[in-house]
C-alpha cells in the first residue's frame, strides 16, 4: 500500500475497447465512486478515444500498449493501484502484464478460465507477487465469481447454525444458466482442449511449489451423471476452472473446516439436453484438436463480438449450493442476470473496486476473491443485484423426460 500510495489511478482497464472491455468501461463509468482515479488502456488510440467519447467522459485518461510489449506494460502496472485486463486468450496473450504488475507491486485482476494460464502464472510469479506485496486474482467473472463466493457463503452460513466447523464440510454447487458462450469464452475453452498434455505440465509445476494446508483436508468430491434431488435436475460434472478455484479458497482459508469436499456440476431439467450437452463438449474437444476445425469453431463466436442488449438482457444463472456439516444440512443460492457479458463485467469491475477501496485483510501473491475479498465482495454484489440468499430444500420430483 505504501508503494501505491502516490500512483496516478487507483484502476487502469486494459483492453476496455473489446467487447467486454466495453461493458467493464460502461459500468465503472456509472459505478466508480466519487474520487475514484481510472483509466483505460489499449493498443489502438483511435479506439480509446471513440470509447471516451461514448462513454461522455472527455477528461478520461488514455494508456496507449500493446498487451506483447514489456516496457509499456511495466508504465502502465506502474501508474495504478490496480490494473484490470479482459484481453484473452490469456495463455496467448496474458503473462507480459502478469509479469509487470507482479514486479511493480500492483494488484492484477483478470477474467481468465484458463487452468493452465493460472498454474503457469503461480508458478512463475506468485512469489514475486508475494514479495512485491501484489495482490493477482484470476477468474473474476463468471469463471469464477459465483461459485467461489457462493461456496464460501454456504460455509459461513453453516458455520452460523452450527457453530464452529470442526468436523468434515461437504459443499456441492449446481450451475444451470441462459445465455450465449462470450467469444473469448470460447477462443480460451478451444485453446485448453488442445493442449491437455500442456495443462498436466502446468499443474505439476504448480504442485511443485505450492503450499498445502497444514493439518487440514482439502479435494474434490465428484460422482457421474445422475438426477439429483438437491438440484431437481440432471446433472453432470463441469471440466471447468471453477471447483479448483473453490478448493484453493478451501485451502488457504481455515472457515472451511478442517476436512473440506466440493462437487461441482452443470444442472438441466431434461435427460435428452444434458445427453445433447455431453456430446457438444466431446465434439468441441475433439475438434479443437484438428487447426482447422479449431479455427472454424472461433470464427463462429470471433473474440471481441458479443450479442446485442436486448439478448442480454434474457439471459440470466442460477448456482444452487448444497452444504452439510455435522448434521447440518442448508441450501443457498447465488443468481443473476447475463452470465457471459453483463455479469462477468459487474463482478470483475467490483472485484477491482473491492481491491482498490475496501478495508481487506493482508495478503499477497496469487489469490482467489474468496481469500482476497471475502465478504465484503459479497457485499458489493449484492448491493449491484446479484442475489446471495439461502432456501429451503427444494422439492422431490421425478426425473424430467
Amino acid at each position: 500500500m505504501e508503494r501505491q500510495a502516490e500512483r496516478a489511478y487507483d484502476i487502469v482497464l486494459f483492453g476496455a475497447t473489446g467487447f467486454t472491455g466495453g461493458l467493464a468501461a460502461e459500468y465503472l463509468a456509472r459505478n466508480a465512486p466519487q474520487g475514484c482515479r481510472w483509466a483505460v488502456a489499449g493498443r489502438s488510440r483511435v479506439k480509446l478515444e471513440a470509447l471516451r467519447e461514448r462513454l461522455g467522459l472527455p477528461e478520461l485518461p488514455l494508456l496507449v500498449a500493446d498487451s506483447a510489449d514489456a516496457k509499456a506494460l511495466g508504465e502502465v502496472a506502474g501508474s495504478a493501484r490496480v490494473v484490470v485486463t479482459t484481453v484473452g486468450p490469456y495463455l496467448e496473450h496474458g503473462e507480459p502484464l502478469v509479469a509487470a504488475c507482479a514486479a511493480a507491486g500492483t494488484d492484477y485482476v483478470d477474467l481468465t478460465g484458463e487452468p493452465e494460464f493460472v498454474d503457469l502464472m503461480y508458478a512463475r510469479h506468485h512469489a514475486t507477487a508475494v514479495a512485491s506485496g501484489a495482490r493477482m486474482l484470476h477468474a473474476c467473472g463468471f469463471d469464477s465469481v459465483p461459485h467461489d463466493l457462493g461456496a464460501l457463503y454456504t460455509v459461513t452460513e453453516l458455520a452460523r447454525r452450527q457453530g464452529k466447523l470442526d468436523g468434515p464440510v461437504a459443499v456441492q454447487g449446481f450451475v444451470r444458466a441462459g445465455g450465449t458462450i462470450s467469444g473469448g469464452t470460447l477462443a480460451s475453452a478451444l485453446l485448453a482442449f488442445s493442449r491437455p498434455r500442456q495443462m498436466g505440465r502446468a499443474a505439476s509445476a504448480r504442485r511443485a511449489v505450492e503450499e498445502r494446508p497444514a493439518g487440514r483436508k482439502v479435494g474434490g468430491r465428484m460422482s457421474g451423471p445422475r438426477w439429483s434431488k438437491d438440484a431437481h435436475a440432471w446433472v453432470v460434472p463441469m471440466p471447468t476452472i471453477d471447483p479448483q478455484v473453490v478448493l484453493r479458497s478451501a485451502a488457504a482459508l481455515p472457515e472451511y473446516g478442517p476436512d473440506f469436499s466440493y462437487g461441482h456440476y452443470a444442472a438441466v431439467k431434461r435427460l435428452p439436453i444434458m445427453v445433447g450437452g455431453l456430446l457438444g463438449v466431446v465434439g468441441v474437444a475433439l475438434g479443437a484438436q484438428v487447426p482447422p476445425v479449431r479455427r472454424g469453431i472461433t470464427r463462429l463466436r470471433p473474440s471481441g463480438a458479443g450479442p446485442d442488449a436486448a439478448t442480454r438482457a434474457k439471459s440470466w444463472f442460477t448456482v444452487r449450493f448444497v452444504g452439510e456439516s455435522g448434521g447440518v444440512r442448508i441450501h443457498t443460492e447465488v443468481s443473476g442476470g447475463d452470465p457471459g457479458y453483463g455479469e462477468t463485467a459487474k463482478m470483475l469491475v467490483e472485484t477491482a473496486l473491492c481491491l482498490a477501496h475496501d478495508e481487506l485483510p493482508e495478503t499477497a501473491g496469487q489469490l482467489t476473491t474468496a481469500a482476497a475479498c471475502g465478504t465484503a465482495l459479497i457485499d458489493r454484489l449484492v448491493a449491484a443485484g446479484i442475489r446471495f440468499r439461502v432456501l429451503d430444500a427444494p422439492p422431490t420430483a421425478a426425473p424430467g423426460r
